[in-house]
């Protein structure tokens, strides 16, 4: 099976499709806040997918990643209006430290083609 990468850099490709699946890179956006940030991500997701030829409705996992897990709840009114109802993905949400303190969440999904 072959493999094609999207926005391949030197340390990492943002997204990598292989056979029918896209897996993204954990996305990061700056904002201010979990509630910017979330929707500043999910953009990106969206023309990530995109690009691979595949929407939010084929996602078949997601991670969350929050500074801080107060914010879930924040995060969540973001996510909840982006994804597609009826399609929702396996999904797990842990606390981590992230890799600037300037970033409150990071995601990262797969999704079908």
């Amino acid at each position: 099976m072959s493999i094609k990468r999207i926005e391949v850099g030197p340390r990492m490709s943002e997204a990598v499709i292989h056979g029918s699946v896209v897996y993204l890179a954990g996305q990061v956006a700056k904002g201010d806040g979990v509630t910017a940030q979330t929707q500043a991500v999910l953009d990106q997701i969206d023309a990530l997918l995109a690009q691979a030829g595949t929407d939010k409705t084929k996602l078949l996992t997601a991670t969350i990643y929050l500074a801080d897990i107060a914010t879930f709840g924040e995060m969540n009114v973001v996510w909840d209006k982006w994804v597609s109802a009826g399609n929702t993905p396996a999904r797990a949400t842990v606390e981590a430290a992230l890799a600037t303190p300037e970033y409150k969440v990071e995601i990262v999904v797969a999704a079908a083609i």
